[in-house]
C-alpha cells in the first residue's frame, strides 16, 4: 500500500470564505500521526508555508522523536516518525514522486458534494490497494481552497450523516475516511 496523507493549512478557507493559512495544532499532529501509524500510511505531510508554524510543528515532532517524549512514550514516537513538514502541496508531491518513482494520485476531501471527478469510497479503496501511490488531502480551517481542488485528480465523496449538520473536525473526518479506505471491516 502506497498511501500518503496531506494535512493542508494553506490554502484553506476561513468561516467567511476567505483564503487563509490556518494554524498548526498539537491536537491535529498527535491524532493524525497516530491515525497514520494505525492505518499504515507511509507519510503524513503537514503542509504550511508559514515558517513560524513549521517551527512549531518541528518542535512538537522533535519532542516525541528525539526528546524526553521519545523515551516516555515509544508508541507516540513511532507515530511521529511518520510526520514530515512541507511548505507547499507542490513540494509534497515532488517528495512523494521522488520516493515512489512517479506522481501520486491526488484525492481531495471536502464536506460538500462535488459534481465532477467524484470518487466513491469503494473506488478509492481499490485505488489505495492497487500499486498506485495515493495522496489523500485533508483541509484545516473551513476546508480546502478551490485551488487545491483544481490540482486534485479526484474528490472523495463527503461523509454524510443525513442530519442537516456536517462540520466534523479534520481529525474525526480523517479517522472515518482512513477506516473506510484501509480498515479491516470495510
Amino acid at each position: 500500500m502506497r498511501l500518503y496523507v496531506g494535512l493542508i493549512h494553506y490554502p484553506v478557507y476561513n468561516k467567511n470564505g476567505e483564503r487563509i493559512a490556518s494554524a498548526v495544532t498539537g491536537f491535529d499532529l498527535h491524532d493524525l500521526s497516530r491515525l497514520a501509524r494505525t492505518f499504515g500510511v507511509r507519510r503524513l505531510f503537514v503542509i504550511t508555508p508559514l515558517e513560524d508554524q513549521q517551527k512549531l510543528a518541528e518542535r512538537i515532532i522533535r519532542h516525541w522523536t528525539e526528546g524526553y517524549g521519545a523515551t516516555y512514550n515509544v508508541l507516540r514516537k513511532e507515530a511521529f516518525d511518520l510526520v514530515s513538514i512541507s511548505p507547499s502541496l507542490e513540494q509534497c508531491v515532488r517528495e512523494i514522486s521522488s520516493t515512489e518513482g512517479g506522481v501520486p494520485v491526488l484525492v481531495a476531501t471536502d464536506a460538500s458534494r462535488r459534481k465532477s471527478k467524484g470518487l466513491t469510497y469503494h473506488e478509492a479503496k481499490n485505488m489505495v490497494r492497487s500499486d498506485q501511490a495515493v495522496l489523500v488531502l485533508f483541509g484545516t480551517g473551513w476546508g480546502l481552497d478551490d485551488a487545491v481542488f483544481e490540482e486534485a485528480d479526484y474528490f472523495l465523496d463527503p461523509i454524510e450523516a443525513d442530519r442537516g449538520y456536517n462540520h466534523l473536525s479534520v481529525r474525526s473526518a480523517a479517522a472515518i475516511i482512513l477506516d473506510r479506505l484501509v480498515g479491516k471491516y470495510h
